[in-house]
């Protein structure tokens, strides 16, 4: 029998253990405190509308069915593990609930955690559990759903076996349609076609087949002529702060277990190092080292069959591992020529996005903007973390490469549909904000959010909700674009 490992009922985030005096402002906040630093047939019909022009009450009426979609699906997870329970008394935890009224996407801590929990009593009660939630991911890296990681499950599923044949269908041909890849990728890309196509949604390698071979060689070859005339000048005087803060940097990264690697240090430093010799405008800033990380950890899965944390890198052949590190280069500098403003003197693109958000929640949810405000709590003290890691620090690795799939298929993904990603986010919290009477406390619960055991399925309401945002107030952003 199958037994799945229990997961308990998020607790609530820590809070400082002596409350000494009431903090008012973000400096003195600053100073008592450390740093706090996957689904249906739905999901492929909202994929299918992403990127045509059509009635905003339709676009919004699909965005909605994903996320009634999902809260029948947990509807009907929590009756069958009524049904094992009666059969074998074990301990679950609350079903996910999903509510959603006057554009909002209300989710609270406790209901937040998908239970992972009980026994498969029957083939046809696994079956059932198939088709209803995936269960939370037990692997904290790329403990995916099944829909897009096949090494974590056995064997694929009927639909999952067919959504792969499509991928690899529209990627055999002569010249990849990529419009219709961008289609098919926004709810999830299957693990195994995962790298090829980041490569081509991301403008790293060309639509046509027979230039890609040709494309990869020339632009491995460039990166390393880079390395070969600029990487000694890290010990030069007027390079030494970059190079410096660059080594302080990758030892924060995560996963730890690659953090723990010299080799994938080593990497990470020249990758880091030779973007921003050629990019003097922004040079290096911090938060630029987390967006390298979902890039090599797609490109080392293509070898290996084993999760990366389980892999030694250092293992790979030095020829493979010179093409991951200047494929993860180049792929890291298409995303950043899009949010480039976001990383120059001052980040002004960071300061725009911020004040952006502001406007938008203040129109999305009313309540929780002016709980905000009531207390003090500055959009820019928890949100430029947002915009400046893209939510990195804020959800799980897996769900990192689960959002990039969308946001790689999403015109203007990392930096415009972000920010709505950003809006729904917040909002999905609002129980727990509304709940928090204190400044301290409500910007220490913004900045530790409880998304540990989030996976696949959460990533896909959070992508459906800001969807269906983007389309209701399209407009908002307009008043700080003049």
């Amino acid at each position: 029998m199958l037994v799945f490992p229990l997961i308990k009922p998020a607790s609530k985030p820590p809070t400082t253990p002596v409350k000494l005096k009431k903090v008012s402002t973000f400096q003195e906040f600053e100073s008592n405190t450390s740093d706090a630093w996957d689904l249906g047939d739905d999901d492929d019909e909202l994929l299918a509308m992403a990127a045509e022009s059509l009635n905003t009450d339709v676009v919004m009426e699909t965005a909605n069915k994903v996320i009634q979609n999902h809260s029948k699906l947990q509807e009907q997870h929590k009756l069958q593990e009524e049904q094992l329970q009666e059969d074998k008394p074990v301990p679950f935890s609350e079903s996910p609930s999903v509510a959603y009224g006057d554009n909002r996407l209300v989710k609270s801590v406790s209901e937040s955690q998908t239970s992972s929990s009980a026994e498969c009593v029957s083939e046809n009660s696994s079956m059932q559990r198939s088709q209803s939630l995936p269960h939370a991911p037990t692997d904290p890296l790329e403990g995916e759903v099944a829909d897009h990681d096949t090494s974590a499950t056995p064997a694929l599923t009927e639909r999952e076996a067919f959504r792969l044949d499509k991928f690899k269908q529209l990627l055999a041909g002569p010249n990849t349609n990529l419009d219709e890849l961008r289609k098919l990728s926004w709810s999830g890309i299957p693990k195994p076609v995962r790298p090829i196509t980041w490569k081509l949604l991301s403008g790293y390698l060309p639509a046509n087949v027979d230039r890609r071979e040709g494309t990869l060689q020339r632009k491995r070859k460039e990166y390393f002529a880079f390395i070969e005339q600029y990487y000694d000048s890290r010990n030069d005087e007027n390079h030494q702060d970059t190079y410096r803060q660059i080594h302080i940097d990758i030892p924060r990264m995560n996963p730890e277990a690659l953090r723990l690697q010299p080799k994938v240090t080593e990497i990470f430093e020249r990758i880091l190092f030779i973007w921003a010799i050629r990019h003097p405008a922004s040079g290096y800033v911090q938060g630029i080292n987390d967006l390298v990380t979902p890039f090599f950890v797609v490109f080392v899965c293509e070898y290996i069959a084993e999760e990366v944390e389980n892999f030694d890198v250092s293992s790979l052949p030095e020829e493979v591992l010179q093409n991951i590190e200047a494929d993860s280069y180049w792929c890291m500098s298409k995303l950043l020529d899009g949010i480039q403003d976001n990383y120059t003197f001052a980040q002004p693109g960071i300061q725009k996005k911020v004040k952006m958000l502001e406007e938008l929640v203040s129109r999305i949810d009313e309540q929780v903007h002016r709980h905000l405000d009531q207390h003090e709590v500055k959009y820019l003290q928890f949100a430029f973390r947002w915009m400046n890691n893209l939510l990195m620090r804020e959800v799980p690795l897996r769900c990192t490469i689960r959002l990039w799939d969308t946001y790689q298929s999403e015109p203007e993904g990392f930096s415009h549909f972000h920010l709505y990603v950003c809006a729904a986010f917040l909002v999905r919290w609002r129980k727990e904000i509304l709940e928090e009477r204190d400044f301290q406390e409500l910007l220490i619960f913004l900045q530790n959010l409880p998304t540990m055991h989030w996976g696949n399925e959460d990533m896909s309401v959070l992508l459906a909700e800001a969807y269906r945002l983007k389309f209701a107030f399209a407009d908002a952003p307009n008043h700080y674009k003049k």
